[in-house]
C-alpha cells in the first residue's frame, strides 16, 4: 500500500513539472512610448488605446495591440493614422523587442473647405399681365 501511495505522489509531482513554464518568471512587457506630431501643430491626438495629448507629444501604450491615432483640430479635417505594433518574444539570450510602425506618427491636416454663404435671392414681382386684345383672330366657340 505504501508503494502505491509513493508512486501516485511521484506521478502527480512529475505531471505538475510537465506543465511548468519559464514564462512564469518573465515580467509583463513595459509600455511603449509613441511620438505624435501634426502639421500644423496643436492638434489633439487620441489613440484607440485611450491616451491623448496635444501635438507634438508622446504617449505610452500597451505593447501588445495595434491601434490608430485620430488627429483633430478646429477648422481642419480629422485625420486617422493606423499604427502597427509588432512584439518579438525574446529567448534566454535576448530580451523581447517591440517595434512601432510608424514612429513618430505624423498627420498632415487639411483645412476644411470654405462654406459658401447662401446669397439672398430677391423675388421679382411678376409683371402685370397685358390686357388681351379686344378681338381675337379666332372665332368664338358656340
Amino acid at each position: 500500500m505504501r508503494r502505491v501511495i509513493v508512486i501516485a505522489a511521484a506521478g502527480l509531482g512529475l505531471a505538475g513539472c510537465s506543465s511548468f513554464s519559464l514564462d512564469a518568471f518573465k515580467s509583463a512587457p513595459p509600455p511603449v512610448t509613441v511620438q505624435l506630431d501634426s502639421v500644423p501643430p496643436g492638434a489633439e491626438a487620441r489613440t484607440s488605446a485611450g491616451p491623448s495629448c496635444k501635438t507634438p507629444c508622446s504617449v505610452e501604450i500597451p505593447p501588445s495591440e495595434n491601434l490608430s491615432v485620430t488627429f483633430t483640430l478646429n477648422k481642419f479635417q480629422t485625420a486617422t493614422v493606423p499604427v502597427t505594433v509588432t512584439r518579438t518574444p525574446g529567448d534566454f539570450t535576448s530580451p523581447p523587442t517591440t517595434t512601432i510602425d510608424p514612429n513618430p506618427v505624423v498627420a498632415e491636416l487639411q483645412p476644411l473647405a470654405p462654406t459658401k454663404k447662401s446669397k439672398m435671392v430677391r423675388k421679382r414681382k411678376p409683371k402685370p399681365a397685358e390686357a388681351a386684345p379686344a378681338e381675337s383672330p379666332f372665332p368664338q366657340p358656340e
